[in-house]
């Protein structure tokens, strides 16, 4: 298989601390200097939550904005995919830096439980989200913690209410939610296909310990891959992940025995259809 798979890194999230990982970015800086090393070592997506001070989760759109500004300058290229998750605000104010258009932004279409709580996405909520992508030319990545959101993500593209082809990920191991299963995934891929097309692409998540199981069964079944401290803080029970340029380095060498190339930050703008950058030679990337 020769098609390059594309590696998202999930730096932050809204719920690792030091205290569980050193390693975890919490402020702008950190953060800046964490992604610029996973994509270096492969990650040509960056997953993008930002925290307060106090290591809490934030919508804060001037924090989006800086640390956007930063990642054009350092990491030129890279996907830049904000998260309009429920952990980082309620309501609209999930969607605020919305209009700073990002590349991506996560879209969650359906409401889930996760470990301690229900997991609200509002339909009216999500239409909304949608629109603010669909207004500032921002790809949602659909996140699907159940076979329904797959099926409301084509619903969705129907009604015009989605930029291009979704891009689906499914996220597996959240506890109380879709549990991983290698049946469900084929046939979460088997609906992709069927409703997207054959070549449409998709992405596996998996949550702590799953995440190299999904690494695995992604990258061979010819999918794109998530990897990151936002989702995994180790890279076994014993040891703590040095960082998340070592998590993207394993998905490479995962990549590698599959005989998958790693997908340039180019080529991933190219597979998802999101505008091209310059860097600073004038040259496409």
């Amino acid at each position: 298989m020769t098609k390059p798979c594309i590696i998202c890194v999930a730096i932050t999230g809204s719920l690792p601390q030091k205290s569980d990982n050193p390693a975890v970015p919490i402020t702008v800086a950190e953060q800046i200097e964490s992604t610029h090393a996973a994509f270096e070592a492969g990650a040509s997506i960056v997953h993008a939550h930002v925290r307060n001070a106090d290591g809490s989760p934030s919508s804060d759109p001037e924090k989006f904005a800086r640390l956007k500004e930063e990642l054009e300058t350092h990491c030129p290229g890279m996907i830049l995919q904000f998260s309009t998750g429920g952990r980082s605000g309620a309501g609209e104010t999930r969607g605020a830096m919305l209009s700073l258009r990002p590349d991506m932004a996560s879209l969650s279409v359906g409401s889930n439980n996760f470990p301690t709580r229900v997991y609200e996405n509002p339909p009216n909520l999500v239409d909304w989200l949608a629109a603010e992508m669909r207004a500032h030319e921002v790809k949602p990545e659909i996140e699907a913690f159940d076979l329904s959101h797959i099926l409301k993500a084509k619903d969705m593209a129907d009604q015009g209410h989605l930029l291009g082809t979704p891009y689906v990920q499914f996220v597996m191991g959240v506890k109380n939610a879709m549990p991983v299963d290698r049946d469900v995934f084929y046939y979460y891929i088997h609906t992709v296909k069927r409703l997207f097309g054959p070549d449409a692409p998709w992405c596996a998540a998996g949550i702590g310990r799953h995440q190299i199981t999904l690494n695995e069964w992604a990258v061979a079944a010819g999918g794109h891959a998530r990897t990151g401290l936002e989702d995994n803080v180790r890279l076994d029970r014993d040891t703590l992940a040095p960082s998340n340029a070592a998590l993207v380095r394993r998905v490479v060498e995962i990549c590698a025995r599959h005989a998958r190339p790693v997908a340039t930050c180019a080529e991933a703008r190219q597979m998802l259809g999101l505008r091209t950058t310059c860097l600073a030679d004038g040259k496409a990337a």
